[in-house]
């Protein structure tokens, strides 16, 4: 695969893969599938880890999906078992971790979730690839996104 390794897509932060610019591709490109799923209401919950450059990557990553026509959580910073969790009891179509893992603080990267809150198959990481490398067409519609700083109020609303 071209972008997606073993556990999702990592690297060096403001590298060929690991910037603003591939994010937003990155959210749109997955937005994009999962609309393409015609669900009634597209939901995807991003979460991160404390490295400082997921406050910048974010917002990449929220424009990317928002513009694929999906609805947005953001968590903050929580563990990733914890947003896997959020997604399969929000009914949400993804869940997307911004972290590296156990990798030096200079990298960074995403772990995919589906809406069964485990990471996303091989033969679902392949479409994504494909899209990103498309020229995928931006949606006229609005989307929500809503900012929450606990999970705990999350849970509270469902």
């Amino acid at each position: 695969m071209k972008y997606f390794g073993t556990d999702g897509i990592r690297g060096r932060v403001n590298s060929k893969h690991i910037n603003g610019d591939m994010f937003f591709k990155f959210g749109l490109a997955a937005g994009k599938y999962f609309t393409n799923l015609k669900k009634k209401k597209q939901t995807a919950i991003i979460a991160k880890d404390t490295r400082l450059s997921g406050y910048t990557l974010e917002p990449a990553l929220v424009s990317g999906l928002t513009s694929a026509g999906m609805h947005v959580f953001t968590m903050g910073p929580i563990p990733t078992n914890a947003l896997a969790m959020l997604t399969k009891s929000m009914n949400a179509n993804l869940g997307i971790m911004i972290t590296a893992s156990h990798n030096q603080f200079y990298d960074n990267g995403l772990k995919l979730f589906g809406p069964d809150g485990l990471k996303l198959s091989n033969k679902i990481e392949n479409k994504i690839e494909k899209l990103i490398d498309e020229d995928v067409k931006i949606e006229k519609v609005i989307s929500k996104v809503k900012t929450k700083d606990h999970a705990a109020q999350i849970l509270e609303e469902i």
